[in-house]
């Protein structure tokens, strides 16, 4: 399995080797091996495991968490195609509202980490995307916030078309605002 660091800092992409025949194909979108290759370290507890499913066209996120202390993801897409979007926003961090995209797919079987305090989107590019996400902490609706995709400082770059949004993320608050409002994590180091 290949990886990268991606451009918010402890973020990373895994690139599994995808095993092709007749009958369709096999991957393993987490190795312990690899990620502990690129990180130094296992792979969090898992608390969590979850899934959505998307048309095209939905855009999820920017969500992210303050407590516990951040939630970490290991993330990746089982059926259909997502633009995956990580962004850091965690006040006091050297890439500080920096993000990166990828395009998740089963076909590839690319998957991506983020530690607590980066922020996390997608764009579903297909009608029936199915994401996956291994997660640090159990969901809880009190904890989890949101941002603007539509933020012009942060400037993600979406997928043309007019995207669907729950009402959450419609009225999501600005990057400036959340850090206004206190609302944004801290960075660690």
């Amino acid at each position: 399995m290949e990886h990268r660091e991606l451009a918010v800092a402890g973020a990373y992409a895994f690139f599994p080797e995808v095993f092709a025949d007749e009958r369709g194909d096999f991957a393993s979108p987490y190795q312990e091996h690899a990620f502990l290759a690129a990180t130094g370290r296992r792979l969090f507890p898992v608390a969590q495991a979850s899934r959505s499913v998307s048309r095209r066209g939905v855009v999820r996120g920017v969500h992210y968490t303050l407590v516990p202390p951040g939630t970490a993801k290991y993330v990746y897409c089982a059926a259909g195609r997502a633009l995956d979007f990580v962004v850091d926003l965690r006040a006091g961090s050297p890439t500080f509202g920096r993000w990166e995209s990828l395009e998740l797919d089963p076909r590839g079987g690319a998957a991506v980490y983020l530690p607590p305090g980066v922020g996390h989107a997608f764009a579903a590019l297909q009608d029936d995307t199915v994401v996956c996400y291994l997660l640090s902490e159990e969901y809880r609706k009190e904890h989890e916030l949101a941002l603007s995709v539509f933020d012009r400082e942060l400037g993600l770059r979406l997928p043309p078309g007019p995207p669907v949004l729950s009402e959450r993320d419609r009225r999501a608050p600005t990057l400036a605002e959340a850090a206004a409002q206190g609302l944004l994590p801290r960075y660690d180091g």
